[in-house]
């Protein structure tokens, strides 16, 4: 991702500072995957939770790992398997035979920074637990409503469907990602460089644990504030309705995205203009970020399918279908 060098109105200075002390951070240990460091630092910035895709072995645990290690905010990391219960994740009701009544210890999910790794290796039931954190940020327990310290983002891998032991998350669910990561097998240099540099760290086992932590929980809040605040013009609304509306007319589209995907795309829109040291969102942020935001969240016809589209060809194809603003 190119960085503009435009003059911003407001003063952006302390965002892009703290964005390269993040990505800088990271890079010591990630090598390449530069579009998904920037996918995982705009949901950081647009206050969204992110979902990333590949097969094992690609980097996407620890990734998150990294992020997290760069913040000065409570970390936790949930495995997902088969047999893990809702109360494992939320918490749950204890008695205290010494004040006779029961007590709500708090579950991992109590925290800033969450790593939910192989998300789709728990049944539906655990899933479920998860839908009223991550859109309301609060848990009920016992009829009693907890509310999260902020900020609060769910990052959570996943294997590709088709792998044995895994489950298809449910749309609601899916919906409530900002965007899904796909993450591909790096280039032929980037392996060897990947080699290389696990060559040289080879004693050090704990490879997230080599990182900084450069911004803390207050400085994120402050910035995803400064994020909000970016101008999005009207006709990029209309421009972003169109897009998403377009979707729920696509023939090769059996589900179409919600206006949560709207809300979404126009958020991502923002954090990607700020990165680029941009006080406004320009109709390349809008298109750059379309299918991070809606792959996941549109569901093709079987037919489709059984030719082998997938949703982000459907996408380039609404992209070009669909006037860009001047």
């Amino acid at each position: 991702m190119e960085v503009n060098t435009f003059e911003p109105r407001t003063d952006l200075s302390g965002l892009h500072e703290a964005v390269a002390a993040i990505k800088a951070e990271i890079a010591k240990v990630i090598v390449g995957q530069h579009q998904m460091v920037d996918l995982l630092t705009a949901g950081l910035l647009a206050n969204g939770h992110i979902l990333i895709e590949g097969v094992p072995g690609v980097a996407k645990t620890l990734a998150a790992k990294l992020l997290a290690g760069t913040l000065d905010a409570k970390f936790s990391r949930i495995q997902f398997t088969p047999d893990l219960m809702p109360a494992d994740v939320l918490g749950t009701s204890i008695f205290n035979p010494q004040s006779k009544e029961f007590e709500y210890k708090k579950g991992p999910i109590f925290g800033n920074i969450i790593l939910i790794d192989e998300i789709n290796r728990a049944p539906a039931k655990t899933q479920a637990a998860l839908f009223e954190v991550m859109e309301e940020r609060q848990i009920t327990n016992d009829g009693i409503t907890y509310q999260l310290e902020q900020p609060f983002m769910v990052i959570a891998t996943q294997n590709p469907i088709e792998q044995e032991g895994t489950y298809r998350l449910p749309e609601a669910q899916l919906d409530r990602f900002l965007f899904k990561i796909e993450v591909k097998y790096p280039a032929l240099q980037e392996e060897i460089a990947i080699l290389q540099a696990a060559n040289r760290h080879q004693n050090e086992h704990n490879l997230a644990a080599t990182v900084s932590k450069v911004v803390d929980a207050t400085v994120i809040q402050r910035l995803q504030a400064q994020v909000r605040q970016v101008v999005v013009e009207e006709k990029l609304l209309q421009y972003i309705a169109t897009l998403v509306n377009e979707t729920r007319l696509n023939a090769s589209i059996y589900l179409g995205a919600s206006p949560r995907a709207s809300i979404a795309v126009m958020n991502c829109a923002k954090a990607i203009a700020v990165m680029q040291n941009r006080d406004f969102v320009t109709p390349d942020d809008v298109v750059f970020i379309l299918p991070h935001v809606l792959r996941h969240r549109i569901m093709l016809t079987p037919e489709r399918e059984m030719e082998g589209i997938t949703p982000d060809d459907v996408i380039a194809e609404i992209l070009k279908a669909v006037e860009v603003p001047r």
